[in-house]
């Protein structure tokens, strides 16, 4: 058990320092502002205030933890060892910046609620962001950081024994629409060939009437595959199926059909099994609780987890929808262009609302590659360097690999060929020393 002394208790201080020795480095925490309790802590016991008590470990606290709300918070990052860090702190503390503050700062995403430029879907970009700007967005700072202070408490506490902890991957399987041609009713199909004609997209429209006719396998239709992949590895792999209704944004299947209903409930059988909510489920709790119930209809269980459209977070509106309506788990969080670390960790963290001070129950799982980033690098091996460099991140800090990788990318077309050899790799990730 760790102790920590502060001059005033916040739920940024407990958040903050939870994050980093309770789910990071899986050691118990504790606080106290009485003096006499913490010098007679007989364990690991760390200061975090303006001044140091005495001699014990110590961390010069910086204001953030202790305010309310947004401020304009002035950020200069410096480069420290093989990393970045920034709120820097003075020589008497153990660290040369406020690595508690730093990791509030990511974590919450502040910059987020800060004004800044949205892309073309009204989404946070990572050239916003100050991991970008700086340089680390490619490191998970927040889990190095706390490893980093692993070993300053090892140098001083040599006889006290560290939890173990290890790599870990949670690949997802996103699906918008499971299958290219198949089950979508007489009217889009009579505009997809249409369309087809009008574009001269020949092979196209000769595949959609082979796949109709049922003489070859919808391209999209890929679930045997993976289910198979499945079948061989003991990490469960999460689907998130889109079953929203049909609209400018989302051209899933239509959920009453036989035949995707059938095909959730075979996945759901083999793997775990989530929502993908639509583009107008975003900012509209009727149309979420909708689309929750009819999930949960299908596979006959509460709803879980939940992954936005387009990757696309309303901060603090989208999070705050699923916790009024108890989903536990979001995976929205990542960029769809940049590999990398948005929050700055590799470890699931709980989402803190910043307006109303508190941490709330919904475990924010980050993800660090989406298929799509891969595609900006031209040959297979470009490609599979780029994913070692974000694995080997975050092995390095015992964390867990997120990927999201679509049904369609399993396909034989030709902008996602090797992309089944890269999803071995990260399954692979998992069984290398």
């Amino acid at each position: 058990m760790i102790l920590i002394y502060t001059h005033k208790i916040t739920p940024r201080v407990k958040y903050a320092f939870k994050h980093v020795f309770t789910r990071i480095l899986n050691i118990p925490v504790t606080f106290t502002t009485t003096v006499e309790e913490f010098i007679s802590h007989n364990s690991i016991k760390i200061s975090y205030a303006k001044q140091p008590l005495s001699n014990e470990l110590f961390i010069k606290s910086h204001e953030l933890l202790f305010e309310q709300g947004l401020s304009d918070v002035e950020i200069q990052v410096h480069d420290w060892e093989d990393t970045k860090c920034f709120f820097t702190t003075n020589d008497k503390s153990c660290m040369p910046f406020d690595m508690f503050a730093a990791t509030f700062y990511l974590l919450s995403r502040y910059e987020e609620y800060l004004p800044h430029v949205k892309d073309e879907f009204g989404r946070f970009t990572a050239e916003e962001s100050l991991a970008y700007k700086f340089g680390f967005l490619h490191q998970p700072v927040v889990d190095i950081w706390a490893y980093k202070f692993k070993q300053i408490l090892q140098n001083q506490y040599p006889d006290f024994v560290f939890p173990d902890k290890t790599y870990s991957i949670k690949p997802i399987i996103d699906v918008p629409s499971a299958f290219s041609f198949k089950s979508k009713g007489l009217m889009r199909t009579v505009g997809g060939t249409l369309k087809d004609v009008i574009g001269f997209k020949f092979h196209r429209l000769y595949m959609r009437f082979m796949v109709l006719l049922g003489l070859k396998h919808d391209p999209d239709d890929t679930f045997k595959y993976i289910i198979n992949r499945q079948k061989q590895h003991k990490n469960k792999f999460l689907f998130f199926f889109l079953i929203g209704d049909y609209s400018t944004f989302d051209k899933g299947i239509n959920a009453q059909k036989k035949e995707f209903i059938s095909l959730i409930k075979q996945v759901a059988d083999y793997s775990h099994v989530g929502l993908k909510a639509s583009y107008f489920a975003l900012d509209n709790l009727a149309i979420l609780k909708k689309e929750k119930r009819r999930m949960e209809s299908i596979v006959n269980t509460s709803l879980v987890a939940s992954r936005q459209s387009f990757s696309k977070l309303n901060l603090p509106v989208s999070y705050r929808n699923l916790v009024e309506l108890e989903i536990l788990e979001d995976y929205t969080m990542g960029y769809v262009n940049h590999s990398g670390f948005r929050a700055g960790t590799c470890t699931p963290f709980f989402f803190y609302d910043l307006d109303f001070e508190i941490q709330t129950p919904l475990k924010i799982t980050a993800y660090h590659v989406m298929d799509y980033t891969l595609l900006k690098h031209h040959s297979l091996l470009d490609k599979k360097e780029s994913l070692q460099r974000v694995i080997n991140q975050v092995k390095a800090v015992n964390g867990e690999f997120v990927s999201v990788f679509h049904n369609y990318t399993f396909s034989d077309i030709e902008r996602w060929r090797g992309f089944k050899e890269l999803f071995n790799m990260i399954l692979d990730s998992v069984h290398e020393d």
